[in-house]
């Protein structure tokens, strides 16, 4: 009977619209709280009679994807901002948004009780969440883990992978929960990414620091990404793609000291055209794509040109992955750059978050939506320059931003109270999920003119024909801004300071 109770509670919470549970941390912004009993939900509304929209808003003063409904009108009004829609000129096609099952992750939601986790799923995967339906996981140990390892960890060389397995990790923390998120969203799509070979295939023979692999094990290492694949498919989890390793700068470059392999341009697009390649068209994943880069935008486009002057390994590539760190000082006009000089490839941004940087001593900032704006304002960049997709790093850390083995603490949209049973959804939650929720894969990118500077925005076109507007207002004063589609007339928005906005219509 407890269980029937349960359930009959979780599906009216998944019904309708349950309101955040704000708490503050004098951070500049709230969190919203979610308990083994309650958890905020927005289960997307209901898209009324043409002529009319739905709006979602949330905001520094406390908003969190609060729905309301309006209608257009043929009115016109002087407006603080005015946005021109253009159904005709279409740019880039998305393939979604989501988030990183690491070991830290995993770790993190294992802690809660059953109930407190399952919410911490929904949130993201759930009809009634952000419906999160991109998923990266590591290929063995990240920084994120509580050690270094990999899959075939052995004083000896094993060329045959005699000793391949899977880590207890993968096991308690990563496939359990990755499972749990397809049974949400069938849409869900997993990638793959390696921080380092085992260190015996290495020329530093370490996890970390200045090393590459030894070309002799170019073939095994090839061998070891499919054993890998395989063993995941076995659960029941197919990779859609494969990155070429993440972050081979750190391998050149080590100065975070973190789980890392160094690859030249030429080695990448060696190993690439000779052997990942060749390797993964002859196996049972022949059609897992393979991403190329998975670094900094600062190493666009001259990095993928020089692996590219290898044709075969360019033709094996189907996409280009790239991070977010440094953002700040790489203009947007090298994704433009790299979009042009291969615009078959799709461009996608796999690892974002804040915290990172030696100067910023606070990891993890609770309610702050300084940190949320900053996740708004990057997605909305990049989707105006021909990105495709935008993945969040950890799904859940601890309050200090962890755990993480080499002390690489960041903050997260998630954060777990284990001790309360507790977690709290970020500003950035909520600023991805206005994106995340509403744009789904399929969904092309729209013109959207612009006259007035005090907001930016973005908009869409969904397989199912509904236009999808993001827009986020910039200051700290109210606007007021006028959406104009020619063929359904004006929407006349108030903005409040500091608040997203997803407009959704037929």
């Amino acid at each position: 009977m407890q269980r029937f109770y349960l359930l009959l509670i979780l599906w009216i919470c998944a019904a309708e619209s349950l309101p955040c549970v704000p708490r503050d941390f004098g951070n500049g912004g709230t969190v919203c709280v979610c308990n083994a009993t309650y958890c905020d939900s927005t289960p997307e509304l209901e898209i009324p009679e043409i002529g009319s929209f739905v709006r979602y808003v949330s905001s520094r003063d406390g908003l969190r994807l609060d729905p309301t409904e309006g209608a257009f009108t043929n009115e016109s009004a002087t407006a603080d901002v005015t946005l021109q829609l253009d159904l005709n000129t279409t740019f880039q096609t998305i393939h979604g948004f989501g988030g990183a099952f690491t070991d830290a992750a995993g770790i993190n939601i294992k802690l809660l009780s059953n109930a407190t986790a399952d919410y911490i799923l929904r949130s993201y995967f759930g009809e009634e969440g952000s419906r999160y339906n991109l998923g990266r996981v590591p290929i063995g140990g990240s920084d994120f883990s509580t050690r270094a390892y990999t899959y075939d960890d052995t004083q000896s060389v094993d060329t045959q992978l005699h000793n391949f397995s899977l880590a207890e990790e993968d096991i308690k923390y990563k496939i359990p929960l990755m499972q749990e998120a397809l049974r949400m969203n069938r849409d869900l799509r997993f990638f793959a990414s390696a921080w380092t070979a085992p260190p015996w295939m290495k020329t530093n023979n370490d996890y970390t620091g200045f090393g590459f692999l030894l070309e002799e094990y170019y073939q095994v290492y090839a061998e070891y990404t499919v054993k890998f694949m395989d063993e995941y498919k076995s659960y029941g989890l197919e990779m859609w793609a494969m990155t070429t390793g993440n972050e081979p700068s750190n391998g050149i470059v080590p100065v975070a000291g973190i789980n890392s392999m160094g690859w030249t341009p030429s080695g990448m697009g060696k190993w690439v055209a000779e052997n990942l390649g060749p390797t993964m068209s002859k196996s049972e994943h022949k059609d897992t794509i393979i991403l190329a880069f998975d670094d900094q935008k600062f190493g666009l486009p001259w990095y993928v040109s020089d692996m590219f002057s290898n044709k075969v390994a360019k033709n094996y590539t189907a996409g280009i992955a790239f991070h977010w760190y440094w953002d700040s000082i790489v203009p947007s006009w090298v994704i433009d750059r790299t979009h042009y000089h291969f615009p078959e490839k799709f461009l996608i941004m796999t690892e974002a978050s804040v915290g990172d940087k030696p100067w910023q001593f606070d990891k993890v900032i609770l309610g702050s939506w300084e940190r949320g704006e900053m996740y708004i304002t990057d997605i909305m960049d990049n989707l105006q320059h021909w990105v495709t997709g935008w993945v969040d790093w950890n799904l859940a850390l601890n309050h200090h931003g962890g755990p993480n083995w080499r002390s690489n603490f960041v903050d997260s949209a998630i954060i777990v109270n284990a001790e309360n049973d507790e977690f709290y959804k970020q500003p950035m939650f909520y600023g991805l999920a206005h994106f995340s929720k509403f744009i789904p894969r399929g969904s092309v990118r729209l013109k959207l003119s612009q006259e007035g500077r005090s907001t930016i925005a973005v908009a869409f076109k969904t397989p199912d024909n509904k236009i999808v507007i993001v827009l986020y207002n910039t200051l700290t004063e109210n606007q007021h801004a006028v959406i104009r589609d020619q063929e359904r007339g004006n929407i006349n928005l108030q903005l409040p300071p500091k608040s997203i906005h997803t407009i959704v219509y037929k």
